[in-house]
Parts: C-alpha cells; structure tokens; sequence
C-alpha cells in the first residue's frame, strides 16, 4: 500500500532499463465527456458574450487593479467557464472529430470535471451543478443554498456566503488508461492547470478568490455525489459574497445515491489501479498547519552560488490578451534552435515570481510552500547555458552548475529529443521526503497540483508572447535527480519546454 507521497512516486518511477510494454485498449477508450443522463444543461449563454480585454501580466502583476464585480450573473458564469474550460477548435482524425480545450492534459485524457454551487446569481437557480463542457451548460444536482454545506467541508471560518462554489474533481480511469499507476501524478497536474485557468478567469472578471486543498475528501465527494473510488475531488475555490449566514443554519449531507455515483464509470471496461486509490487515500487526513516552513529550494542538494535579483520588465512582450491566449493554447513543440529573447525569459520568470510570498498561506496571493522552481537554460539571449535554481520569494535565481544540459535531458525525457531544440527547461522540483514530514502524505497533492498551476501559467504567458510550450511528465525519474544533482529525497516533478517556434503547429 502506497502510504505516503514519497513512496508513491518512486513505485510509479520509469526506468530505462524496465520499461515494461503496454498496449491501449482502444476498444475501452473512456469518454471524456461527463453527462447526466435525464438532467437537460441550462445553457449559459454564448456568442453574446465578451470576453474581457486585458493582458496576462497585468492579471499576475497586478490583479487587485481589475474592478471588483459586485453582482455576478449567468453572463458573467458563462464567461468563467470560457476562460476555464472550454472546447477552443476542432480537428479531424481518423477515429473522429477531436477538440482541443481551453487547458493543457497529459495525453489529452482530460480526467478533471467541475461543479459549481451558486448563490444568487441572477436568475439561475441555487443549487450544486456540474458543468457540461460540451454543451457549454449546468446540470442540477442539488437545488438550494448549497454553499452552506460546502463551507462546513473546508472549515472556512468567513460569515458570509460565496456568491460561486467551484469544485475540480479527477476520474481516475481516463488518465490511468493510458498511464496506469503513474497516473495520479497526471490526475493532480491536471487538476492544476485547471485550478490556474479557473483562478486567472476570476481574477480578469474582477471575483475575489480563495482557493483551499485542505477539506474533508469523504464529505465533499458525498456532496458532489461521486464515487469516490472512480473519481474525487481535488480542489476548491470560493468567490466570497456579502450575504450573511448563521452556522447552525447547515444542514448535513443527503446522498444522491446510485444514479449519480455510476457517472463517474467511463467506459465499459475500467482497470483498477490500486496504487492511485491507495496514494489518494493516504492524503486524506489533514495535518496541522506549520508556523513555519523552511525553502523547499535549499532542501534539494545543490549548492547554490551568489543570488542575483532578475531584471523587471514593463510592458511585457505580448501580442494576445488573455482571453486570445486561453482561446488558442495548444502544446506546442516544433522547436527552433533560436534564442529566447532576454525580455521574454525575464517575463517568464517574473510571471513564475508573481503572487508568491513564501508563505505556507493557500489563497490567491500565495502558492504552496512544496515547490521549487528550476531552469535549464539552453539558448537564451543574456543568459549562460546551465542549470539555475529561482526563488520567488525574492524574485532571484542562482546558478547551480555552467553547461549545456537540454540535450542529456531530452534523452532523460524518453528520448523525446525535439525537447532539446527548445531554449529552456523550466523544472518543477520537491524533496517529497519533506513534503512528508511537514503536510503528511496530502502535501503529495499539495506539490503536484502546484507544479500544474504554474505550468498551465507557462503555457499562457507564452501563448501570449508567441513563444511554444510543451509540458512533460514523463521522464526517467532517477536520471533526472542525477542530472540536476538532487539528493535522494528530492525529484523532478514536471517539466515545461519553452522557446520560439516555425510555425503555428498543434498536438
């Protein structure tokens, strides 16, 4: 049994000399549409919606500037799910259609679904609802103040009610699938490129938000009414309101019952990974928030050299809005052996820098403590080939080690050598022994789903900048460690390729 995060990423690791041979079972693809059959969508409305006009770095650098929405509507709804998760073009392939959607997906598997509770907006009833990307519309689960039982999940101590109740779940099996037991890592990376696109949408429609990974897993699932061995919830994120409410007015939960639990089967056939269920359930108990952390970055093994401040840059190189880069983000890997401009890296790296404090406080003005940030530079203007470590707390970087890297570690990428033509490497890194010790095993979920957000963030910065980017998680895991010189309670646990690309290509 897989017990704590450390265990579990070293079960699911690749080694190149035992890789063992696995064949898709086409004929059991899972769907990657969740519908609920006899409930009709309430359509939120489409074409007459605009999106808002504003640009990324003004969301990342400044995001108390957008005006504040005092009365959230289903225009306004419709337009955070444009921005969040939405179908953005079509493609034809030889076993049908295939859309490309408003977030990045390890295989492109989507696992991740979100509900919403509303309270008061507009004409559309209260009630808990699942969204329906395909149909760009809700489904009724629960009508009714249902804000009041999720507060009680996450023991949010604020009295008022919030206006939107935004829960990402993950089903297990449309990832595993493909990965099998490694796919708990996808299930988390997903769900925070999700959770970034959700947060940056909020922020541009001018909602205050406040995101929590810290609930009661058995009760939330209740709520949403999931099977809790298929599928589970991963993260939630509130838009506070003005309407006060009194504690004893919570009500306990009623199970939806079967009906609703047999959605999240999604397909025919399903294999069960006990190594996914058994890591996710190890993370259920909630451990005691610390005072303090110490840097995760100085808990890694390398040794750093002088720190060096990294140069602010104003206006940023960007071409497309938000809205635009959302709307046309694709993974992009068709790679040129050309520089990175230096405003563009110092954009990224400022972009990476933005809304962290160091803090172990979850909310939108800081991420989780669990993550380091490395980079592998290859071909950039400015900059030395080699290995650096960032640290956002002080918007510095130091150099770890002078030398080219990027082609010893598209080899370490399952020889996925087109990575090495990229201009940098951006490494997402944790001592997961630490992890451990300080948040228990949920501080497993805590570093994954941090290194999705800030990866989807990669993905639109350079959307917006005209750069490509691909993230990869799929790699050989000791390798990887050697290379950077990690200790051995510290791994890689994703990586984003980032540099100027031929042409516009997608995958």
């Amino acid at each position: 049994m897989e017990t704590s995060g450390l265990a579990y990423h070293e079960a699911t690791r690749y080694d190149r000399s035992n890789m063992a041979r696995h064949y898709l079972d086409w004929e059991h693809q899972p769907s990657v549409y969740k519908r609920y059959l006899g409930i009709e969508p309430v359509a939120l409305p489409g074409g007459e919606v605009h999106l808002p006009d504003i640009r990324l770095s003004r969301l990342l650098k400044d995001p108390d500037a957008v005006p504040i929405c005092r009365e959230p509507d289903p225009r306004l709804l419709s337009c955070i799910f444009r921005l969040t998760y939405s179908l953005t073009a079509k493609a034809r392939h030889a076993g049908g259609d295939f859309y490309y959607r408003s977030v990045a997906s390890a295989g492109a598997l989507y696992p991740a679904e979100i509900y919403v509770a509303t309270e008061g907006v507009g004409q559309l009833q209260d009630g808990l609802y699942h969204f329906s990307i395909a149909h760009h519309g809700l489904s009724l689960l629960r009508p009714g103040r249902l804000p009041l039982s999720a507060k009680r999940e996450t023991e949010d101590l604020d009295t008022t009610l919030p206006v939107l109740t935004f829960f990402i779940t993950a089903i297990f099996f449309r990832s595993a699938w493909k990965y099998r037991e490694r796919s708990y890592r996808y299930h988390l990376l997903d769900a925070g490129h999700l959770l970034e696109n959700l947060i940056l949408a909020l922020t541009a429609l001018g909602l205050p938000n406040v995101v929590t990974l810290d609930f009661d897993d058995d009760r939330v699932n209740r709520l949403l009414g999931v099977d809790e061995e298929r599928e589970v919830c991963l993260s939630i994120c509130r838009a506070p309101g003005s309407v006060a409410y009194h504690p004893e007015t919570i009500e306990d939960i009623v199970a939806l019952g079967d009906a609703f639990r047999n959605l999240s089967r999604v397909s025919g056939k399903e294999v069960d990974y006990p190594a996914v269920r058994e890591v996710h359930r190890a993370g259920a108990d909630l451990v005691s928030r610390p005072a303090s952390v110490p840097p995760i970055i100085s808990l890694l093994g390398p040794v750093l050299g002088e720190w060096r401040r990294l140069d602010r840059i104003d206006p940023w190189p960007e071409t497309l809005s938000h809205a635009e880069a959302v709307i046309r983000r694709r993974s992009r890997r068709n790679f040129v052996k050309k520089p990175i401009s230096g405003g563009s890296l110092a954009a990224l790296l400022n972009g990476l820098c933005a809304g962290r404090d160091g803090s172990p406080k979850e909310g939108t003005d800081s991420l989780h403590p669990s993550l380091a940030i490395g980079l592998l530079v290859g071909n950039a203007e400015g900059w030395d080939p080699g290995f650096y470590l960032l640290d956002p707390a002080s918007c510095s970087f130091a150099l770890v080690h002078h030398g080219l890297f990027m082609d010893r570690m598209a080899r370490i990428c399952l020889d996925q050598m087109w990575t090495a033509h990229a201009g940098i490497h951006v490494l997402f890194l944790s001592n997961l022994k630490e992890v451990d010790r300080i948040w228990g095993p949920r501080g497993y979920r805590y570093a994954m789903m941090t290194a999705g957000r800030m990866g989807e963030r990669l993905y639109l910065m350079a959307e917006a900048m005209g750069l490509g980017c691909c993230g990869i998680g799929a790699f050989y895991d000791t390798e990887a460690a050697a290379l950077l010189g990690l200790n051995p309670a510290s791994r890689l646990l994703y990586l984003a390729a980032v540099g100027p690309i031929a042409s516009i290509q997608t995958r």
